[in-house]
């Protein structure tokens, strides 16, 4: 082996075990290098935040915001100081300020978010409007704790449209909202883990490739979960990826051992749905094989599908659903989430079944919140716990989260020709087509994909084009994060390493969600010319 390489390996094997988040920082240090040294700008496509932002719903809020400190010093206006928003009178007084300034942006939708809510919904007008202008204000904790009244409302109604298809047969849920998608899991985690749903040992699955915190959770000291992975290894008929899940790894979850089931779907990175085969074999095995298998899944990238079904609607009774705002609206700075358990639930049910001294112990947790406490709901203790029980009456997302998370429900809502889902659909497409362009290499074709990220397969690559012979080569000269330092160092681009989120060792992740188009293209160019590097070595190589 050439001495170089022997060094490089050396240096690089450290990072192969770290969270593919953590070695993002080495990577950007030497892009950071590169760009001094080259004046070329810093490429980082290594987080998923997006580069666009939901604008409408933001000027909504910023409009209702001002309303709401007037009605604040209607009440009581002694210089810095003023009062509490009053509930009488508060739609006829919004109905006129809004008449009043009609031209501020994000008052028209304002209005049809009021009227929604009056038409739509059966809203009180006053204490639809008090609600929103209380919460904005935030002078009271979140009443109820688990999530305000309305909003609830307003948010069920966006996730029936978004995860069910707008299809209201999924039934109702309960909501808890969240301080965003990452939040939501770590109270489901332990949760689980406190009402004795899971105990430390238990088997647990998990759908891989995966966003990396949701294997890693599983493995701390606190839970030691054994962890069963449900590889999407399944490839075409020409030997590329599908990013989908042959019947053989779903069929794992026949096993009544295996308790819980966490997956992201759309994927993260591959950005693929799960195809309808692999629903109705996961229905079947729950309605036949494992009725008890609990799910948790994880639904932030549903968005950028047509079409797109969470299993919140083929298996509402075994799925918590989880959402975050984050992406599809631009908002990870604002961190808001959604917990989601349907009314009738196989928690409550499990619930139900523990032996008598888990009962009692349980009990004695909750005994500060019911005089019945072994009555009260999984998501009641799901709320409980996400403030060590005695802090409960302080827990909940802060109200001015949830009316901005409620504001770009109902957008969406009120959106009916999807343009703005067109709109963010579109950036994500256009970017996968230019980083493919820019690869001389055809774009795959997989149906389900969101678009989001791409994860591409430096081992396939290598097989398809070079043959074994080729991927050899690279396997015993290389480590899979080699490309990942070269492009740093060449070219001021940062990916991540696809095997930390549990894909294929030799995949690399990019996002395409977080750079301007032409971006793209670069990076397309700048791959390209690794692979080119890598063959003219092996070339090089054939002929000495």
């Amino acid at each position: 082996m050439d001495k170089k390489i022997a060094a490089q390996r050396d240096i690089e094997r450290p990072f192969e075990k770290i969270s593919p988040f953590e070695f993002k920082n080495k990577l950007i240090h030497l892009a950071e290098d590169n760009e001094k040294k080259s004046a070329r700008a810093m490429l980082n496509a290594g987080r998923g935040n997006p580069n666009w932002i939901a604008a409408t719903p933001r000027e909504a809020f910023f409009a209702l915001g001002q309303f709401a400190v007037e009605e604040s010093r209607r009440v009581w206006d002694e210089q810095d100081l003023a009062g509490k928003p009053a509930i009488e009178g508060a739609a006829s007084r919004l109905d006129a300020y809004i008449k009043a300034n009609a031209h501020i942006p994000g008052i028209k939708l304002l209005a049809s978010i009021v009227e929604y809510g009056v038409k739509e919904q059966g809203f009180a007008a006053d204490e639809w409007v008090h609600e929103l202008v209380d919460g904005i204000i935030g002078d009271n904790y979140p009443m109820p704790d688990r999530m305000l009244v309305r909003v609830e409302k307003i948010v069920h109604d966006f996730l029936i449209q978004e995860m069910c298809e707008n299809n209201p047969a999924c039934g109702k849920f309960d909501l808890f909202a969240v301080e965003g998608a990452t939040a939501a899991m770590c109270y489901i985690f332990d949760s689980l883990l406190e009402n004795y749903l899971l105990s430390r040992g238990d088997k647990v699955a998990i759908m891989v490739p995966i966003f990396p915190p949701y294997v890693e959770i599983p493995h701390l000291a606190r839970y030691q979960f054994d962890v069963v992975q449900i590889k999407a290894s399944d490839l075409d008929a020409h030997g590329d990826h599908t990013w989908q899940y042959p019947a053989s790894e779903i069929e794992k979850l026949v096993d009544p051992s295996i308790k819980v089931l966490f997956l992201v779907n759309p994927s993260n990175p591959p950005s693929v749905a799960m195809s309808e085969d692999t629903v109705k074999q996961l229905v079947d095995i729950v309605q036949h094989k494992n009725p008890n298998l609990m799910i948790i899944s994880d639904d932030v990238y549903g968005t950028f599908v047509d079409g797109y079904r969470s299993l919140m609607a083929d298996l509402p009774h075994n799925t918590i659903g989880v959402y975050s705002f984050s992406k599809y609206f631009g908002v990870t700075g604002w961190r808001l989430g959604v917990v989601a358990i349907h009314q009738d639930n196989i928690f409550d049910k499990l619930l139900q079944q523990l032996p008598e001294k888990q009962v009692n112990l349980l009990h004695a947790r909750y005994a500060s919140l019911n005089e019945h406490p072994e009555q009260l709901r999984f998501i009641d203790r799901l709320v409980a716990d996400s403030r060590q029980v005695a802090l409960n009456h302080t827990a909940g997302l802060s109200t001015p989260q949830q009316v901005q998370m409620a504001l770009f429900a109902a957008f969406a809502l009120l959106d009916k020709e999807n343009r703005y889902k067109q709109l963010t659909k579109e950036i994500c497409q256009r970017r996968m087509k230019l980083l493919y362009e820019g690869l001389d290499l055809p774009q795959p074709n997989l149906p389900k994909d969101a678009d989001y990220y791409t994860e591409f397969d430096l081992e396939e690559w290598a097989n398809h084009h070079y043959g074994q012979a080729f991927t050899d080569y690279l396997q015993k000269n290389y480590e899979p994060i080699d490309i990942l330092f070269r492009l740093a160092e060449n070219s001021s681009i940062v990916l991540l390493n696809g095997g930390g989120f549990y894909g294929p060792e030799w995949s690399i992740r990019v996002s395409l969600a977080n750079l301007d188009d032409a971006s793209y293209v670069q990076i397309g160019h700048a791959l390209h010319q690794v692979l080119a590097d890598y063959v003219a070595e092996w070339n090089a190589n054939k002929d000495s």
